[in-house]
């Protein structure tokens, strides 16, 4: 839109069906949208009209809600779904607080997608080999790169807690701060757009896949989450004594009553399970535990107004938006009905039948669509577009026929 319609207030229309369009550009069928597929008003959020700091030619980026025409917000925006759960929380007088942890690879370019991703040229005209996690110093010529990132960053007002090397081949982690979880969705969309535009100017790819590269660690993006008082700030999580409080309890057996209908919405694509099958630091399952990172539900180390619940499940590829909403609509569930978690869980353990996740797409989706508690969480007409726009991709990843099976399976008798 030009900036004279825009400051006029001209109202930007899309079409409904584009809220499910799939990863590959298609839509499911128009009954899953409204059968006429009318518009929705595109509303910009206020808050969030930002001037692109890595563009030249000047140019602006407005998030906004999608609406219906008569103004309600649209059932199909996950941005929408994360602001109706917000209110549900607010009508308790309780307010979530979240924070994101957000890792994703920088790679060399990679114009033929048959080959591998390689992380790019370093210093001393070498490629990194995996050696540098955590490490302060770096031979991999990324500082222009990040000194941008960072730079835009501000240009944003996006505040960054941490940023640090991560396990894997060229891969990087930040700790956006904690805040509400609108603010925090909108941030980390934010920083993703952001990513990739200023990687492209400095001749690099960065990836936001679960599992880019073999024989590696993924990428997740970890939700922290806690629960305050309206007025007052107080972390219901903990008692006057420091203790953990019932409410703290029926957040986390909200979190795993919720875990196994959801994983198609925390881990939405074929490639999410890649990640999640070699599950060390990417847990698939719903236990809990203190400070164990083979747990999907982990409670750091942290003082008594700290206290918190660490979701793990959800991959760097997930929508922030939606991801949130469906973490914060389970805690929600558990403390409306006052459910009871299992027994916490340390060290070494096998996973319970119960706590255990869906381990593909096909399986997570298949559980999605039997849930009468998504339904419930986030109306049928979501869900029921939701698995048929993945269903669409899942069909379309089915069409081709990978490397590993023309190498290994066609010498078989």
């Amino acid at each position: 839109m030009t900036a004279e319609g825009f400051l006029e207030g001209r109202r930007l229309q899309m079409a409904r069906g584009v809220l499910l369009q799939c990863i590959m550009g298609g839509y499911p069928p128009a009954r899953f949208y409204g059968s006429d597929d009318g518009d929705l008003a595109l509303v910009p959020d206020p808050a969030h009209i930002h001037r692109l700091p890595w563009s030249q030619q000047p140019r602006a980026l407005a998030i906004c809600d999608a609406d219906e025409l008569t103004g309600e917000s649209s059932k199909l925006s996950t941005r929408g779904q994360l602001k109706a759960v917000i209110a549900r929380y607010a009508a308790l007088g309780l307010a979530p607080v979240v924070a994101t942890e957000l890792e994703f690879f920088v790679f060399a370019p990679n114009p033929d997608p048959t080959q591998p991703f390689q992380p790019p040229l370093g210093l001393d005209g070498r490629r990194e080999e995996g050696h540098s996690a955590f490490s302060v110093s770096s031979n991999n010529g990324l500082r222009p790169f990040f000194s941008e990132v960072y730079q835009c960053m501000a240009a944003l007002g996006l505040p960054r807690d941490t940023f640090m090397h991560e396990m894997g081949v060229s891969q990087f982690e930040i700790n956006l701060l904690h805040g509400d979880p609108l603010l925090l969705a909108d941030q980390t969309f934010l920083f993703k757009h952001l990513l990739k535009e200023v990687a492209l100017k400095h001749g690099l790819r960065v990836v936001c896949m679960a599992k880019p590269l073999a024989h590696t660690p993924g990428s997740s993006m970890h939700i922290h989450q806690s629960i305050v008082e309206i007025g007052n700030g107080r972390n219901v999580f903990s008692d006057a004594a420091g203790q953990p409080t019932a409410t703290f309890r029926h957040f986390i057996s909200g979190q795993q009553a919720g875990m196994a209908d959801f994983t198609a919405l925390f881990a939405p694509n074929v490639n999410s399970y890649q990640r999640l099958c070699h599950p060390y630091a990417s847990p698939n399952n719903a236990c809990w535990s203190h400070d164990n990172r083979a747990a999907g539900l982990r409670i750091p180390a942290s003082s008594p107004a700290a206290r918190r619940v660490e979701n793990r499940l959800p991959g760097a590829d997930a929508n922030p938006y939606l991801a949130i909403a469906a973490s914060l609509a389970a805690g929600l569930y558990g403390i409306e009905n006052e459910l009871e978690p299992s027994e916490a869980i340390q060290g070494e353990f096998e996973v319970p039948d119960n706590l255990s996740l869906p381990c593909t797409l096909h399986a997570a989706l298949e559980r999605l669509k039997r849930s009468q508690l998504a339904k419930e969480l986030f109306g049928k007409e979501f869900i029921e577009g939701y698995v048929a726009s993945k269903t669409m991709e899942l069909t379309s990843f089915f069409d081709e026929i990978t490397p590993w099976e023309r190498r290994v399976l066609a010498t078989q008798a």
